[in-house]
């Protein structure tokens, strides 16, 4: 009877064995296989249903469509389309609270435009300095000092900075479904690169937190860089020159530069992007273009062909038209931040 009940015993351990084994393995095997799960803040809809039937497409072997991992370069912009944008590019901001900050150094900039409206806080003379004005700004609070310095102010100004409608820290501004996007993409062997007209050394120091995106893989603006000895250490100096402005028309000749590759996916939300979606659609094979509408006024803005940020009309008729995945907002997606509620 012993021998009976020993016996029983060993066959329920090798029917348990086998079954944890069947289950150990189709869970090793279910990132090669990802069917959109993942998506969690994605509401079942035409956005959500083209980027996995996308993906599927193009990582499945034996697919027509199928791209070797290597292949697989997805580019996204930044601001609008990663992240809030509103009421204006958080650069922008954070130029402005440089110049707050260094005023005590800087006595002249109480005198000098665009530098006085920033210290007053007039919106219309900053607004009447126009581009100029901005490239002002933005030359004076981000050159004539060395990367890690500049590094240096942007964690500071990242983790104490505060926006002025929202009072949320700036990357926790970040868009949760595109961020499970991301993580989406690369679970199915996509490389994942930021292309935007932001500057570059603005976004390198907190990318990998924010998004999982390491500074090589971003591609932005960028000045012009010196080699040079300071306090007799060699250091990347900052040069008040522009060297690539990483929109329109620059962000092809930034992918290039960088990257080396034609992106298989590309995603965007403004005019800016226009020019990076028609490039990555134009290359063989199948391809992906895709932009952020931003449609909730309750939960973040609501703007597009009519804003001086962020302008969303050339590139919205070209996705109609070409057939382009554009992501309603509002309606397609149950969480826009982290912190919010589903």
């Amino acid at each position: 009877m012993r021998h009976i009940d020993e016996r029983g015993l060993m066959q329920r351990w090798i029917a348990w064995t086998w079954l944890c084994a069947v289950f150990l393995l189709a869970g090793c095997a279910a990132p090669q296989s990802r069917t959109g799960a993942d998506l969690a803040s994605w509401n079942d809809g035409p956005s959500r249903a083209a980027i996995v039937d996308f993906v599927k497409a193009v990582t499945q072997p034996g697919s027509p469509d199928f791209v070797p991992a290597d292949e697989r370069i997805a580019v996204f912009d930044n601001d609008g389309t990663l992240w809030s944008e509103q009421p204006m590019y958080f650069e922008v901001l954070f130029a402005m609270d440089e110049v707050r900050a260094q005023a005590p150094s800087h006595p002249e900039w109480k005198t000098t435009q665009p530098f006085k409206a920033v210290l007053e806080k007039d919106n219309a003379a900053l607004a009447k300095s126009g581009h100029q004005g901005l490239m002002t700004l933005i030359a004076a609070t981000h050159t004539d000092m060395t990367v890690d310095q500049f590094a240096q102010r942007v964690n500071r100004w990242t983790q104490t900075a505060r926006h002025p409608t929202t009072g949320m820290a700036y990357t926790s501004m970040t868009y949760l479904p595109m961020r499970e996007l991301l993580d989406y993409l690369r679970a199915n062997g996509f490389k994942t690169y930021i292309v935007s007209g932001g500057e570059t050394e603005f976004m390198r120091p907190w990318t990998q937190a924010a998004y999982g995106i390491p500074p090589e893989q971003v591609v932005g603006t960028s000045f012009v860089a010196e080699l040079q000895t300071v306090d007799g250490e060699l250091q990347i100096m900052r040069l008040p020159k522009i060297d690539l402005v990483d929109d329109g028309p620059g962000k092809p000749v930034g992918i290039q530069r960088q990257i080396g590759r034609r992106p298989i996916l590309a995603f965007g939300n403004s005019d800016g992007d226009l020019q990076m979606l028609e490039w990555t659609t134009a290359g063989p094979g199948k391809r992906f273009a895709g932009l952020v509408h931003h449609t909730d006024a309750r939960r973040e803005w609501a703007y597009d062909r009519q804003s001086s940020v962020g302008r969303l009309d050339k590139a919205l008729d070209a996705a109609r038209a070409q057939g382009w995945t554009v992501v309603d907002m509002e309606k397609e997606w149950k969480q826009i931040y982290q912190s919010e509620k589903p």
